[in-house]
C-alpha cells in the first residue's frame, strides 16, 4: 500500500474510501441521512460556500456516505477524483454538461444502450447539442466525424446489448489528436474486467445499478475522471479553464488541477442539476463493491459456458458473446478485458421474433426484466422494450435486432441456467 493506494483490486473493493466512523468506531461506512451540516462559525460557511475549504454544506451537494463510495471509485478505476449521482442517465449529462453547449456535438458509437441513443438523439436537441453516430469499428468514420463543435467521443468498453468490444486504445488516440475527451460508459464490464483509463479514457461513467450494486435494489451513477486531460490547452472548455461567474471568477482548472473536472461536477454539476444520490443507495452500493471480483468472476465463468452451450442449439443461428473463439472480437477482448468479456450478449434464433417472443415466455429461471448485472439471471427482448424507441437500422446497428434476445447471465449454477434455456428454446420451437 502506497498513500492509500492497495496493489490488489480485492483490497482496494473493501478497503478505500473506508475507514471506521471516528465518532463511533462503526467499521462499515454509516448512513449518513442529513440534509445538512452545522458551520463551525461564519468564516467556515463562507469559506466552504466559496471553495476555499473541502466540507458539508448540504446533501445535495456532498455526503459523508456519498463520499466514501465516490474515494472507492476513483481508487478502483484508477481516476483522480469521482461523482456520484443519481442514475446512469444522469451520470452521461453530468458528464457532458461542463463539456457542451448550444451547437457543441459529440461522436457516439452506434453500439450503445437504446436509453442513450434515444437521450442522446432525442433528448439533446433540447439543449442545443448533438450526437453523430458512427460504427466505431470504421476510425477512419469517427475521425471524419470530428468538427470544430465536437468536444467528446462516447463508447461503452462492452457494447450493451450485443456484447461487443470497443477498441478504446484506438478510440483515445483519435480523441488526443482531435484535442477532446474520450468518455467510456464501464457499465458492463466494471473496473474488475477494465479500467478505461489505463486504455487512453479521459472519464468513465458508471450505471451503479448494475453490476457495481449487483443485487437490483437501488440506482445510482458515477463519473471518475482521470485527471489526466488538459482542459486549458484550447478554448473548447470554457466551463473548466475560463472565469466562472458564480464563483467570483475562479477557473476550476487553474485553482483544482487534476481535480478540476470533479469539483466543477459538484460545486456547479449537481448544485445546478440535482440528480443527487441519497445516502442508503450509496450504501447498498458499497456493499455490493465488496464482493465484486467474486461475482464478476463467477459472471464470466457462467457466461463463458452457457455462451458455448447455446452456439450448438439447433435452434440458434448465432450468439454474439466475445469469449467464443467465433467471434470476431475475440482478441481485442483479450486485449482490452483480460479477466474475461462480461457476462452480457445477445441470441439470435432461427425462428425469428415469434420465437423470441415464446422464448422469452417460457423460461423460468431467468427474469424478465429491464436490468442487467444482477446476481440474478436477466433476459429481456431489446428490440421491443429497451430499444423500442429506435428505427430499424438503428435497432440492427446496436445489435439489437427484431430475431435476437440479450441474455444477462447470473452467478447461478450453470446446469440449472442450461436445463432452463434448454426447455424454453424447444418450447420456442
Amino acid at each position: 500500500m502506497t498513500d492509500g493506494v492497495y496493489k490488489d483490486f480485492a483490497t482496494t473493493q473493501i478497503h478505500a474510501g473506508s475507514a471506521p466512523d471516528p465518532a463511533t468506531g462503526a467499521r462499515q461506512v454509516p448512513i449518513y441521512q442529513t440534509t445538512a451540516y452545522v458551520f463551525r462559525d461564519a468564516d467556515h460557511a463562507a469559506a466552504l460556500f466559496g471553495l476555499q475549504e473541502v466540507g458539508y454544506i448540504y446533501s445535495r451537494l456532498t455526503n459523508p456516505t456519498i463520499g466514501a463510495l465516490q474515494a472507492r471509485l476513483a481508487a478502483l478505476e484508477g481516476g483522480a477524483g469521482a461523482v456520484c449521482c443519481s442514475s446512469g442517465h444522469a451520470a452521461q449529462i453530468m458528464a457532458l454538461f461542463p463539456l457542451m453547449g448550444p451547437g457543441k456535438n459529440i461522436v457516439a458509437s452506434t453500439r450503445l444502450y437504446g436509453g442513450t441513443i434515444t437521450q442522446f438523439t432525442q433528448t439533446f436537441k433540447r439543449f442545443g447539442w448533438s450526437a453523430k453516430l458512427i460504427d466505431t469499428e470504421d476510425l477512419a468514420a469517427v475521425k471524419g466525424a470530428i468538427d470544430e463543435n465536437t468536444r467528446a467521443i462516447f463508447c461503452e468498453t462492452i457494447a450493451n446489448p450485443g456484447g461487443y468490444i470497443s477498441d478504446l486504445d484506438a478510440l483515445a488516440k483519435i480523441a488526443d489528436e482531435a484535442g477532446i475527451p474520450l468518455i467510456v460508459d464501464n457499465t458492463t464490464a466494471t473496473p474488475y474486467l477494465c479500467r478505461p483509463i489505463e486504455h487512453g479514457a479521459t472519464l468513465v461513467v458508471h450505471s451503479l445499478t448494475k453490476y457495481m450494486t449487483g443485487n437490483g435494489t437501488v440506482t445510482g451513477g458515477a463519473i471518475i475522471d482521470s485527471g489526466k486531460f488538459d482542459w486549458s490547452a484550447s478554448d473548447k472548455f470554457p466551463s473548466l479553464s475560463a472565469p466562472e461567474p458564480a464563483y467570483q471568477g475562479l477557473n476550476f482548472h487553474e485553482t483544482f488541477g487534476p481535480a478540476a473536472f470533479t469539483f466543477h461536477g459538484i460545486a456547479i454539476g449537481l448544485r445546478d442539476l440535482g440528480m443527487t444520490m441519497n445516502p442508503q443507495g450509496a450504501h447498498y452500493t458499497l456493499m455490493g463493491i465488496e464482493t465484486l471480483s467474486l461475482r464478476m468472476e463467477k459472471h464470466v465463468a457462467n457466461a463463458q459456458k452457457i455462451a458455448a452451450w447455446l452456439e450448438t442449439h439447433p435452434a440458434v443461428k448465432s450468439v454474439t458473446y466475445p469469449g467464443l473463439a467465433s467471434s470476431p472480437y475475440k482478441d481485442r477482448a483479450v486485449r482490452i478485458t483480460p479477466k474475461g468479456p462480461g457476462a452480457l450478449f445477445t441470441v439470435q434464433l432461427k425462428g425469428g421474433y415469434d420465437a423470441c417472443m415464446k422464448f422469452v415466455a417460457a423460461l423460468k429461471l431467468f427474469s424478465h426484466v429491464a436490468n442487467l448485472g444482477d446476481a440474478r439471471s436477466l433476459v429481456i427482448h431489446s428490440a421491443s422494450t429497451t430499444h423500442r424507441q429506435l428505427t430499424d437500422e438503428q435497432q440492427i446497428a446496436a445489435g439489437a435486432a427484431p430475431d435476437v434476445v440479450r441474455l444477462s447471465i447470473g452467478i447461478e449454477g450453470t446446469e440449472d441456467l442450461i436445463a432452463d434455456l434448454d426447455q424454453a428454446l424447444n418450447a420456442a420451437g
